[in-house]
């Protein structure tokens, strides 16, 4: 169930998809890689880690260790649940620091009470919906990994599962299973009108609820927060980006300073002006 930088077409199980030969093409594309950092600093950060202590984190679909790069960056130890054995093989030749296992999660996670701090997991689950076999069963499948996810985390944890939903269905499946295995928490919706820059993280809480963060680039022109994200077939343009990546935008630069107040470094004040293109000069 190796993660992925892009929106995955399903073609057949991510076993047989990512073989030796897709596994390196993956590992070894810059943009790939850029945008699985990127997710994978957005699902830490929406994890709600602790500041005083390391922490140990499953990574599911951990593929060749990207988003475990990441999590080693910021001083955690993580476990990686990978399906394909290309991928996991990729991992091991880059020497990542984290434990791999080469596993099916849709039979569920193998790992006893409260082991871990946190889960992410970075554009995988999705592929659960698939029944790449006569005997899968999307609903079971889904049900039998978040259950016993849940079993696995510490009271008070999160799971952070970055996903492509295909269509709302797609995504009431997923939720709803999570919910009856015992989670509560909700969608968040990075950049919800942007057709390229838009991401879906589930945010899972195990006990008591907490408090759903918010999604980047969420409030609108008129300064009205989105409420909640609509799912469509069909593709839609932010207008004010004019179909050219949210990045750079005045919501980016304004998430990307706030972020860099928090971990205490020095940042310039927000004017009127903070995002504005200027104009050329002759």
């Amino acid at each position: 169930m190796a993660g992925s930088g892009r929106r995955p077409e399903h073609r057949g199980p991510p076993e047989l998809f990512y073989d030796e030969v897709e596994a390196r093409k993956y590992t070894q594309n810059s943009r790939v890689m850029e945008i699985q950092a990127q997710m994978s600093e957005r699902a830490v950060e929406l994890l709600g880690l602790p500041e005083d202590r390391p922490c140990l984190l499953l990574d599911v679909g951990c593929g060749s260790g990207l988003s475990g790069d990441f999590i080693s960056e910021e001083g955690h130890y993580w476990i990686g649940m990978d399906i394909s054995p290309a991928m996991l093989d990729v991992a091991v030749e880059r020497e990542v620091e984290g434990d791999l296992l080469l596993a099916d999660v849709g039979h569920g996670i193998p790992f006893r009470p409260g082991m871990f701090d946190g889960c992410i997991s970075i554009s995988a689950v999705q592929w659960l919906c698939n029944a790449d076999k006569k005997s899968h069963s999307p609903p079971k499948r889904l049900y039998q990994f978040f259950s016993t996810l849940y079993t696995a985390l510490a009271q008070g944890s999160r799971a952070v599962l970055q996903l492509y939903p295909e269509n709302s269905e797609q995504l009431e499946l997923i939720t709803t299973q999570a919910m009856r295995a015992g989670f509560t928490g909700g969608m968040v919706v990075d950049y919800p009108n942007s057709t390229k820059a838009k991401k879906f993280f589930l945010c899972l809480f195990v006990g008591a609820s907490g408090t759903l963060p918010k999604g980047l680039g969420t409030e609108c022109a008129d300064g009205q927060e989105i409420q909640q994200a609509k799912f469509t077939s069909e593709r839609t343009r932010f207008r004010n980006t004019k179909g050219k990546s949210v990045k750079k935008s005045r919501d980016w630069i304004l998430e990307k300073k706030e972020r860099r107040r928090r971990q205490g470094k020095e940042v310039r004040a927000d004017t009127k002006y903070t995002g504005r293109k200027r104009r050329p000069h002759f």
